[in-house]
């Protein structure tokens, strides 16, 4: 089929792999190697209480009413945020920003926050967060709340002005792949609308773009429909160097070179996400919806502190975690729990328990009685519905998410009960799951094919995160010139094939697992190695390598 594809629409055959493995036809090739939002926009008027959240932002605007931003403290929540400000902005007004703090408040809106905020303030929009908080939301009477939100609804509403989420109850779905800043920006695109009506001027909202880029790959959104557009057009933006906070924290990360999508969910956004996670939480926000350069990299440098801060104390979680999951041995669920662990590494640890056990992970922080974890998921299993009905089974103080990631409070002494019980509820899905150990090849290369124009060719067909894999070689019986450690948990390759040059491979965090120590020793080795192609810029110069996702000795 890829042969075929290559003819009829004219594509390198590396590029015609991909779109096969996508089902993409010759006749449809051309629309989807230039995704164009004006073709992939969905209606906003396709989501429930749109037309009453843009209608009630407008009047906010143009009143001068006052106006409180509540966000989650994570990339979405904070660009999400940004979004707003920068919206708000061009209408001439500001906006109080307000985000939880992670270890005193928790996630999502709570009732002394919200009274306080009601009590100064005309209109209240929570983003990223607001869907399961009723309790809280009926206390900020005294003013209009509008939640903008992309996680899993309940049974009914709280009590809102408008409540717009693709993911509640009474929606068909089929927008639910949007990230919270997906939802924001559909909100602004019928905010627009409103102010044509009106005779306004209107924003140019090509310019957010890149923030909701951002948003959709550090959430880990599924790269489908018009999330591929908004990350494609989104980072044509961003490498225009226009918005302070970003040209910073690129600076800060040593991002030498146009921005990827890897790029924004492996450099930007763990430095974004550290604020909320070790430091203060709204310094992500302050940083993207910055203006002046100056306090942009002020704020950049404080978010790198702070998150190597951050990867110290992730290192000896993610150890104990591990330790934990080994020793339980559990074949569905990978689960550990741990007195004093800091509330804010818990969900990239389990992230990273998940990518060793190849299992749904849940790593939970217990103090004072009561454990607050966070948990990740497999394709093919819908963590964040079993979380919720834990919830409502009683097992969890509260809990919810998505169906990738979701958060949980629980009682110390409910833990193991409760990871039993979710265990139960995920064996389906789990025992439906096919090839989880398998890797999708998309075919073989040697080491002299492996070219930056190569790797740009294949840029065409992204980009690539979640849901839309990036396709993965094989280079078949390599030397191994190489293999050293970097960082604490890091790898790094160096390997050949005959008449061919060397090349680079570095697996991320494969220290952790067995790829790492399997290598570690193999210099002067053969070993089959997959994984996907990267392209560095350093110093004006660019360089290829290999991200390592396996090897096999030959």
């Amino acid at each position: 089929m890829a042969e075929g594809l290559a003819q009829q629409a004219g594509l390198p055959l590396a590029v015609a792999r991909v779109l096969a493995e996508r089902g993409v036809d010759a006749a449809d090739a051309a629309g989807f190697l230039l995704p164009k939002l004006r073709d992939l926009l969905p209606d906003p008027l396709r989501l429930r209480d749109m037309e009453i959240a843009a209608e009630r932002l407008v009047q906010a605007a143009l009143e001068g009413q006052r106006i409180a931003i509540f966000a989650d403290y994570d990339v979405d929540g904070g660009s999400s945020a940004a979004l707003l400000l920068d919206w708000l902005r061009g209408q001439g007004r500001d906006a109080t920003l307000y985000i939880p703090d992670r270890i005193d408040e928790g996630y999502g809106p709570n009732v002394p926050a919200m009274t306080s905020l009601a009590a100064d303030h005309d209109l209240i929009i929570c983003v990223d967060c607001g869907t399961l908080s009723h309790e809280a939301l009926a206390a900020a009477q005294a003013a209009d709340v509008i939640v903008l939100d992309h996680h899993l609804g309940g049974e009914t509403l709280p009590p809102a002005l408008a409540v717009v989420n693709p993911n509640r109850a009474d929606e068909d779905g089929d927008l639910g792949y949007l990230c919270a800043a997906g939802v924001v920006f559909l909100t602004l695109v019928q905010a627009g609308r409103v102010l044509r009506d009106r005779q306004k001027p209107e924003p140019d909202l090509m310019a957010l773009m890149d923030l909701v880029a951002l948003a959709t790959v550090a959430d880990v959104a599924p790269l489908v429909g018009v999330n591929r557009a908004f990350v494609r057009q989104g980072l044509a933006v961003m490498a225009r160097r226009q918005r302070p906070g970003l040209v910073a924290l690129s600076d800060v990360a040593r991002l030498d070179g146009p921005p990827s999508a890897f790029h924004l969910g492996f450099l930007l956004g763990p430095r974004i996400n550290a604020g909320g996670r070790v430091g203060r939480a709204d310094l992500g926000a302050l940083c993207l919806s910055a203006r002046d350069p100056h306090e942009a990299e002020r704020l950049a440098r404080q978010l790198d502190e702070l998150n190597t801060e951050r990867r110290a104390i992730e290192a000896a979680v993610r150890s104990e975690a591990l330790a934990q999951v080994e020793a339980r041995g559990d074949a569905r669920l990978s689960w550990a729990a741990g007195q004093g662990w800091h509330p804010g590494v818990v969900g990239i640890v389990a992230a990273r328990v998940k990518e060793a056990t190849d299992r749904p992970s849940v790593v939970i922080g217990v103090d004072g009685g009561i454990g607050k974890g966070s948990a990740r998921s497999v394709p093919g299993v819908d963590l964040g519905r079993a979380i919720q009905r834990l919830a409502r089974e009683g097992l969890l103080i509260k809990g919810g998410g998505h169906e990738m990631a979701a958060g949980l409070t629980v009682a110390e002494e409910m833990i193991a009960p409760a990871m039993a019980r979710l265990g139960e509820l995920l064996a389906r899905d789990l025992d439906n799951r096919t090839g989880a150990h398998d890797l999708r090849i998309s075919g073989l290369l040697e080491g002299s094919g492996a070219t930056p124009a190569l790797y740009r060719q294949l840029e065409d067909a992204g980009p690539f995160g979640q849901a839309a894999p990036a396709p993965r070689f094989v280079f078949a019986d390599q030397l191994i010139d190489s293999a050293s450690t970097m960082g604490d948990n890091h790898l790094r390759l160096s390997f050949r094939s005959p008449g061919s040059p060397a090349l680079v491979a570095v697996a991320w965090g494969a220290m952790s697992g067995p790829l790492g120590p399997a290598l570690i020793g193999a210099k002067g080795r053969r070993f089959h190695l997959a994984g996907k192609l990267d392209l560095s810029t350093w110093g004006g110069r660019e360089r290829l390598r290999l991200r390592l996702d396996d090897a096999a000795p030959a």
